[in-house]
């Protein structure tokens, strides 16, 4: 009589090609999902488009009327809640703000329509285009959405870009390139209000605070940043020194060396900074990856000694971050400049 011991290879065999065919089924699922929420987004945008001209007559209208509100019934009666009045009215302004879907289409795979409802009560249409291209580019979710408008990312952008219209050549590249390049990747200042910082920290508190909360904190970065470790070992003429933070960048396919400092920016930093990402280009850079960054996060630097040393754009950037209180500050003088 035969055994009915399970045979051990078996149970091997038998796994491996659970997890084969349970790969083969996520993948097709996500597809899938895709797929349903590319329709999905033409669809709202092809309805929108035929309202507002056959309905509308193509005017700015407040989608107000009774033929539009008797439509959202009828649609809501056969199809349900996702054809109410309220979603009709963002369908139409979806094509109002965007006609040429052609332009749109590249985005449609990437974007859901919570997302694109969300950034459709932005008015400002550069603001907007910015916020579109990234949170396709980065695949946000609505409440990350909401909290990179909430800490006006695209202002910082705008501030440490130099001018909107640097920023909108940026975002242009980004549709060409299909990757992000510094002037996108690296902000100023840096909103670190989570880390909850007492007004007095030293560098040791707030390296803490900011390993304590790395997730958060890389998400404040931006996306495509990995964490590499701490406190970085680099031995010069026999004498050690410790670089604060190390991350790479995926996209730039480079290394980010990170230095705090609590103070105001110094001259020496950039001088140590600099010796720190020679060291990183010649022992650490691996064959096929970019040369070297580093960012000096500071709580303050004068504009003078940023433009002199070239601290806006070059392999080293002087960043200040925002506690709290820096916080409400920053969004009071930008609330004033819109």
């Amino acid at each position: 009589m035969a055994s009915r011991d399970t045979d051990p290879s078996t149970d091997v065999v038998n796994d491996a090609l659970f997890g084969e065919v349970s790969d083969l089924i996520d993948r097709a699922r996500a597809r899938a999902a895709s797929t349903v929420n590319t329709e999905l987004v033409m669809l709202y945008w092809s309805i929108g488009k035929r309202v507002r001209e056959e309905v509308l007559g193509g005017e700015r209208a407040e989608y107000g009327g009774d033929v539009v509100k008797r439509l959202a019934v009828r649609l809501t009666e056969r199809y349900g809640r996702g054809y109410g009045w309220r979603n009709l009215t963002r369908m139409v302004k979806f094509a109002e703000l965007y006609p040429e879907f052609e332009i749109l289409s590249p985005l449609a795979t990437k974007l859901t329509w919570t997302n694109i409802a969300e950034l459709l009560t932005i008015s400002e249409q550069p603001k907007r285009d910015f916020y579109l291209a990234m949170c396709a580019h980065e695949g946000w979710t609505k409440r990350t959405l909401r909290d990179r408008v909430s800490s006006k990312l695209y202002e910082r952008t705008v501030a440490a870009r130099g001018s909107a219209e640097g920023v909108e050549a940026d975002i242009a590249a980004l549709a060409v390139r299909g990757m992000t390049g510094p002037a996108l990747v690296f902000r100023d200042p840096y909103v670190l209000d989570f880390l909850d910082l007492p007004p007095q920290h030293s560098e040791s508190q707030l390296e803490q605070a900011i390993l304590d909360e790395v997730e958060r904190f890389m998400l404040e970065l931006g996306t495509g940043f990995t964490f590499v470790g701490r406190q970085k070992r680099i031995i010069v003429d026999g004498k050690d020194y410790h670089l604060d933070l190390l991350f790479y960048h995926r996209e730039m396919r480079c290394l980010v060396a990170v230095e705090l400092k609590t103070r105001d920016l110094e001259p020496a930093d950039f001088g140590q900074m600099t010796l720190y990402l020679r060291w990183l280009d010649r022992y650490e850079r691996l064959p096929g990856e970019e040369p070297p960054v580093g960012i000096i996060l500071c709580a303050r630097k004068g504009a003078q000694q940023v433009e002199l040393l070239g601290l806006e754009s070059g392999e080293v950037r002087a960043a200040q971050y925002l506690t709290h209180e820096a916080r409400e500050q920053l969004q009071r003088r930008l609330e004033a400049l819109e």
